[in-house]
């Protein structure tokens, strides 16, 4: 597993200067488990550029497969944040009642998710209704794509008992269409992005354009309430440093003026090495105040409910605090985009 460790400093700008009678201090350590992706860059540029020291705060990133497998080190106190798409397991933590909850949006529209095909299976799968009777690989058991998957399926009557699912990590899926190990996949940027242009899959439909309702905001910042109730103050810097790498990541998303810097990060922190791919492939969205969208949660959570991969339901109130948003966007103030005049509706 890829550790990333950051050691604190010295303080820097207008609100890290408050922190700076502190900075003696040993500084506070934050393990956050994080699915790797594009809109994972806040949390990369956050490190990289000194976000988190200006905070006062040593961070160590720890990879993951899927936020669904962490849960448990999370109720632990093993990580005191993870990152990454709604999991069933994060329901069932709760019904557990296991002391963690949504903290801080980490992706939103568009996705840019898709359901491919490898080359072989083109001519017989052309569309959601085709997939059934086939295998479709997903990254996890009761993952967000299962969610997706099984909300594609639906609009052309089929339910997600209609295929055989088959679980894998992203990046493997392109081995397994190569293998003729998997009928279709849905598959995340970059790697489905890849896998289009080296010819190996086939795109046959985008969640974006069919997901019905739209997915506002479906990728998190989980945090340990816990460690959170007892480390208040680091728990708000920690999130002012990943909201200020967040709104650089969305003047990059815009190519604003600091698009080639951030692309330079994302490349140092492994999300891809082709710089021209990267460049020109959509990137995910992201909401540059950092709040979750209630609405989208409790669609997750009612079809996970109704396909009994979850046997409890929650008010919004205690999927989703949004407290640490609300600090960090009051701290940082209105986010200003630099290029106003860019179309792409996310990240504003």
């Amino acid at each position: 597993m890829l550790l990333r460790s950051l050691m604190a400093g010295a303080a820097l700008g207008l609100w890290a200067a408050g922190m700076a009678a502190g900075s003696a201090a040993a500084a506070d350590k934050v393990v956050i488990g994080s699915v790797p992706g594009i809109a994972a860059a806040g949390t990369y540029i956050a490190d990289a550029k000194g976000y988190f020291k200006d905070a006062g705060i040593d961070v160590t990133i720890a990879d993951l497969a899927s936020a669904a497998d962490a849960m448990a080190s999370l109720a632990t106190n093993q990580f005191q944040v993870v990152e990454g798409g709604y999991s069933a397991g994060y329901w069932n933590a709760l019904a557990k009642n296991f002391p963690i909850i949504t903290a801080f949006e980490r992706g939103s529209r568009p996705t840019n998710h898709r359901i491919v095909v490898p080359p072989a299976m083109a001519d017989k799968i052309k569309t959601i209704a085709d997939l059934k009777g086939h295998s479709v690989a997903v990254n996890a058991p009761g993952s967000l794509t299962i969610y997706e998957l099984g909300k594609m399926l639906e609009t052309a009557g089929l339910t997600i008992k209609d295929v055989d699912v088959k679980y894998m990590p992203f990046p493997q899926m392109a081995v397994a269409f190569r293998n003729n190990a998997v009928d279709a996949a849905e598959n995340i940027p970059p790697f489905v992005n890849v896998g289009m242009e080296q010819g190996l899959m086939k795109p046959i439909a985008a969640i974006d354009d069919t997901l019905k309702p739209y997915p506002l905001g479906s990728i998190a910042y989980q945090v340990n309430t816990d460690w959170a109730g007892k480390n208040k103050d680091t728990a708000r810097k920690f999130f002012v440093a990943i909201l200020r790498g967040t709104r650089d990541y969305c003047q990059a998303y815009h190519h604003g003026p600091n698009r080639d810097e951030i692309e330079d990060i994302m490349i140092k922190y492994k999300v891809m090495s082709d710089r021209a791919l990267l460049d020109r492939i959509p990137w995910q969205g992201r909401d540059p105040n950092g709040r979750m969208d209630a609405g989208t949660v409790l669609d997750i959570q009612d079809w996970f409910f109704k396909e009994g991969m979850i046997t409890q339901k929650f008010p919004a109130e205690r999927l989703i605090d949004n407290e640490y948003a609300d600090y960090a966007a009051k701290t940082l103030g209105p986010f200003e985009l630099i290029n106003k005049s860019d179309p792409l509706p996310s990240c504003r």
